[in-house]
């Protein structure tokens, strides 16, 4: 099995080693990844400049790719350009932080899982609540790791993409368990404070509060709430086909 591991953290964070350390149980793995952060990025590519890369040791066995640009745009050159063969499975992360209900949209981890089954290739999205404490990203691993055999016995197919969330937990803690749930798609309460730069100058930070309400409670967020390892499967068809019903292809 080749596999192309991704992320949208750069090359030398810690979450793609401990991802790169489980996923070579499975078979070759071949990194190519962003040279900076590109956290919230979500799905944009590069157009109007070059994609430069450099080698890149991501540990003592592998020397990855990294690439001056976006996750998306990472998936695009590795598979078209990059890779000796189209690879059998594409995972990005493992993220430092969460990936669920409307921040899907914004992450740059899910973006290149997405753009990996836009290109009709199976993937999936690896990403870690993070808390107070120090994140343990070798037993996240473990966890993911898990959760995708989970899937690859169920028959993961080209074209689906999961999200999957781990809690903040370590080892040798376990999770509530493991469980496929909806999107949470309710809403940030955006507010923004005002403040005053040494120069006189406005500037703003973003407050947001995220509030769930008791019919969330089947939802990623909820669910990852209470300790659970979520899997969410994804699609990149935007279409509203209720109102494709209500148009009735006539306008």
């Amino acid at each position: 099995m080749l596999i192309l591991l991704t992320n949208d953290d750069g090359i030398r964070a810690p979450g793609i080693a401990a991802a790169l350390r489980v996923l070579r149980r499975l078979g070759e793995v071949v990194v190519v990844a962003p040279e900076t952060v590109q956290s919230a990025t979500g799905h944009g590519i590069t157009l109007h400049g070059p994609l430069r890369t450099w080698g890149v040791r991501v540990d003592d066995q592998t020397v990855g790719t990294s690439v001056e640009g976006r996750p998306a745009d990472c998936v695009k050159l590795a598979v078209n350009a990059l890779l000796p063969r189209r690879p059998d499975l594409v995972v990005s992360g493992i993220n430092a932080g969460a990936n669920v209900g409307i921040n899907v949209i914004y992450s740059g981890t899910v973006a290149a899982a997405i753009e990996a089954a836009f290109l009709g290739l199976p993937a999936v999205a690896w990403s870690l609540l993070l808390d107070q404490t120090l994140p343990d990203f070798d037993h996240a691993a473990e966890l993911c790791l898990e959760s995708l055999q989970r899937l690859m016995k169920r028959g993961i197919r080209g074209g689906e993409v999961w999200s999957v969330n781990v809690p903040a937990i370590r080892a040798p803690e376990r999770p509530s368990g493991f469980v496929a749930a909806r999107q949470c798609t309710r809403p940030w309460d955006d507010t923004f404070e005002k403040r005053i730069d040494p120069r006189g100058g406005a500037y703003y930070w973003n407050t947001a509060k995220f509030k769930l309400h008791e019919q969330d409670d089947d939802t990623d967020v909820a669910k990852l709430r209470d300790g659970y390892v979520t899997a969410t499967p994804l699609q990149f068809d935007l279409t509203d086909r209720r109102l494709m019903g209500i148009a009735a292809g006539e306008l």
